[in-house]
């Protein structure tokens, strides 16, 4: 899942950043309305978190046009504590409104039950083959024996199931399990690759993730 921050307050926003991606979230950032609407518009996030005071361009005017395009679930994150600041974020088309300071497992309770509730519109338990993915319980399982991942070990198979068939680069992964730009140096994604390739194929007939070397990876049930 990925979620981009929208918060010119740098402790504020390292502070969601860390605590999100501990829980496995993809966190993007931005300082600035008129850099967070470009985001918001133009990438792909399950979730935006919205602080309204803003350079640039304030969070209801970044909200309406949000709103004008695209529906991506909104959370407000705000120091406005008012029924009057509350009732125009949500009128604006804001999802939920949370005021700050909060405690983080408040707003880790909120995140997930907004995503629950964007993920109703579509397939909540992904399958290939006899690869069960639950994305609401978070509950992997493999010809019915159940399989235990680490955070980043399950975002890297939800991104790989959402895109099976399809060649999936270095950098492409790191862009959207890791949420960074793409160290040739580091080896991070082939040693998530590798410890997911051996919880989910190890001992299986038929194998789902494959090396394309000097490319990539792609993920897809292939006959033994």
């Amino acid at each position: 899942m990925r979620i981009l921050v929208v918060e010119d307050e740098p402790k504020t926003a390292a502070y969601l950043r860390k605590g999100l991606s501990e829980h496995g979230y993809v966190v993007e950032a931005a300082d600035n309305g008129i850099d967070g609407l470009q985001l918001a518009l133009h990438g792909q996030f399950d979730l935006v978190l919205l602080d309204l005071m803003l350079a640039g361009l304030d969070g209801l005017s970044l909200l309406r046009q949000l709103r004008a395009q695209r529906n991506t679930p909104v959370l407000v994150l705000s120091a406005r504590d008012t029924v009057d600041d509350r009732v125009a974020g949500l009128q604006l088309g804001a999802d939920d409104y949370l005021v700050k300071p909060f405690a983080f497992s408040e707003l880790l309770a909120r995140v997930q039950t907004l995503l629950r509730r964007s993920q109703q519109r579509v397939d909540m338990v992904l399958h290939v083959d006899d690869l069960e993915v639950d994305l609401a319980r978070r509950r992997v399982t493999r010809a019915g024996r159940r399989i235990d991942l680490t955070a980043k070990e399950f975002a890297l198979l939800d991104y790989f199931v959402r895109h099976t068939g399809r060649v999936l680069s270095r950098t492409l992964i790191a862009e959207h399990v890791w949420g960074l730009s793409f160290d040739s140096d580091t080896n991070v994604v082939d040693v998530t690759v590798r410890r997911l390739r051996a919880k989910i194929d190890d001992g299986q007939a038929s194998k789902l993730v494959h090396t394309l070397r000097g490319v990539g990876y792609i993920f897809e049930f292939r006959a033994a």
